[in-house]
């Protein structure tokens, strides 16, 4: 424990003054806005390490943060961790909007009646079903019916919790907001809710409008706003700046932060999306091998319906021998946590030389052990994995190569055991959850064979490492690339609400470190086995190209 006098950010960073502000309230709840790139996520990972560290947020009380994404959820509670240490990191809880609400129900499940009462080995699913299974889109409003019905649950999550992270704040939704309501206003609980107006793209999910407005005057709260973008470089700094006159004029970035012609910027138009696929390839392939710009370090953004709008891409990016991932098809399997231990275990035993994966499912397997047990359990894993890499030599000298592959999982999933796998997520509480993971583990994976057919570097693909990412904008948000390409700026694709397509938009380009592209075609065939309406001649979205001519 230290004084609060004594308190300096972890791992020598420096914070803007009102990051600095923020991260040592004492009293205030607070409502932090900030632009993309300016740190948000890091300034709440040093506010918790400050509030833990010099007992503002005094033992036993906890922190929940509340995320809108599993990675980010995860993101926090690893950087927290880090700034802080394991012990006091353990009193960091950080939750989705609907495992927070899980967690509720599981706790205080018999106060729930009726055709809403539920058995204790209920599942979490599509639909209802009477006392067995509950509807994904209904567990925060049972959340709100047992905080609303009973004192006695308000008071139990009043008493565990000191403070209250929120993050990306502009998503949330009526549903949600009345959740956190019921739970903590009216408190002196700390609420910290950090976001940016200008990424507002969940209207469609029932965002809610002037969010952040109504917490401050519900919540007593101190607006905020840190102004500096630590990620991108002066050319794309003065392009989002354009977007944020119009999307918000009073969060405009004053002069001193634009200077400077570090960065670029690039608008193309091609005849045909074939064109244009043969084109961003060779960009991409030149980027990689001329440039040395790392495969993790690419993106390529559509604002929607991915799969109808990268299929020539792929198809070129493949005959160039460029790996990459369909993130709409990857990206919420690759972070759940036994998908990585399963990824980790074949990297061992199918790999050369894994040290990074062999850490990993190390600190996975006995992450709160003492020295005198972790010497024995890796000893005995130790020997398990040399076991399982003889049994894969034998199999693969008289089968098909990979053929007992997922046999091989099997046999580490059951040498592991249904406790450990439970306590890596709070959603495999449910074992139908769990097994449905596993499933989409394998099915992932299986994919990738068809496309890599050897396993490490399948397996590689499906991290982050090595690997172009194609994702829709939406799939981006919170993620950052040195080089982004934005395809299809067109009318046709960015169809809808503009102000929703607008801030989509400038989440697009905001990911962007040092470079972006954006792309449109005169003409866009019919994608194969498409039925749907399809628009074969384009338009190019005018607003958003004169953003660009500028820079």
């Amino acid at each position: 424990m230290i004084s609060v006098d004594a308190w300096v950010p972890a791992d020598g960073l420096i914070l803007e003054p009102n990051a600095l502000r923020a991260a040592k309230e004492k009293i205030h709840s607070l409502a932090l806005t900030a632009g993309p790139g300016a740190g948000k996520t890091e300034m709440l990972a040093q506010r918790a390490d400050f509030l833990l560290r010099t007992g503002t947020c005094r033992y036993p009380k906890r922190i929940l943060a509340i995320s809108f994404k599993v990675d980010a959820s995860r993101n926090l509670k690893e950087r927290v961790r880090h700034r802080c240490g394991a012990d006091l990191g353990s009193r960091f809880d950080s939750y989705t909007f609907h495992a927070f609400a899980k967690r509720l129900i599981d706790r205080f499940r018999v106060l729930l009646t009726g055709n809403e009462a539920l058995d204790p080995d209920f599942t979490i699913g599509s639909q209802k079903i009477i006392r067995k299974q509950v509807a994904f889109g209904d567990l925060v409003p049972l959340a709100i019916n047992i905080l609303e019905k009973s004192p006695i649950a308000r008071n139990a999550i009043r008493q565990t919790y000191g403070d209250v992270f929120l993050d990306e704040f502009q998503d949330c939704t009526n549903l949600q907001y009345t959740l956190l309501k019921i739970a903590f206003q009216g408190t002196d609980i700390r609420q910290t809710a950090v976001g940016d107006t200008k990424q507002t793209i969940m209207g469609w999910a029932g965002a809610m409008d002037g969010i952040f407005a109504t917490f401050v005057e519900d919540f007593n709260a101190v607006p905020l706003n840190m102004y500096r973008n630590f990620r991108s470089k002066p050319r794309l700094l003065r392009l989002q700046n354009e977007i944020i006159r119009n999307l918000d004029p009073e969060s405009v970035m004053p002069e001193e932060q634009l200077a400077g012609n570090g960065g670029e910027v690039y608008a193309w138009r091609f005849e045909n999306s074939q064109k244009e696929a043969e084109y961003l390839a060779g960009l991409i392939d030149h980027w990689i091998r001329a440039e040395q710009v790392p495969l993790s370090e690419i993106a390529v953004l559509v604002s929607k319906q991915l799969d109808l709008y990268a299929h020539h891409l792929i198809t070129e990016l493949e005959a160039k021998g460029i790996p990459y991932r369909n993130e709409q098809q990857m990206q919420d399997i690759t972070v759940e946590p036994v998908a990585r231990l399963i990824v980790d275990y074949l990297s061992c035993v199918y790999g050369q030389c894994e040290p990074k994966a062999w850490v990993r499912l190390m600190s996975q397997m006995i992450p709160f052990a003492d020295d005198e047990v972790q010497t024995d359990a890796q000893q005995e894993f130790n020997h398990f994995i040399k076991t399982q890499r003889k049994s894969v030599a034998i199999t693969e000298s008289l089968d098909e190569p990979l053929s007992g592959w997922w046999a091989s999982v099997r046999t580490f999933l059951n040498k592991v055991g249904i406790e450990t796998l439970v306590a890596l997520s709070e959603d495999y509480e449910s074992h139908t959850r769990l097994k449905e993971v596993v499933n989409d583990t394998k099915i992932c994976i299986s994919e990738l064979l068809l496309i890599e057919p050897k396993l490490s570097k399948a397996l590689t693909r499906f991290s982050d490492d090595e690997a172009v990412r194609i994702l829709t904008i939406h799939k981006s948000k919170g993620l950052e690339f040195d080089s982004v390409i934005i395809m299809a700026v067109e009318n046709e694709i960015f169809f809808g609400d503009q102000a929703e397509n607008r801030c989509a938009f400038f989440v697009g380009v905001s990911r962007a470190k040092s470079r972006l592209v954006l792309s449109h075609a005169n003409e866009r065939e019919r994608p194969p086995n498409h039925n749907g309406r399809w628009d074969v001649n384009r338009t190019v979205q005018q607003e958003y190209l004169n953003y660009v001519l500028p820079a």
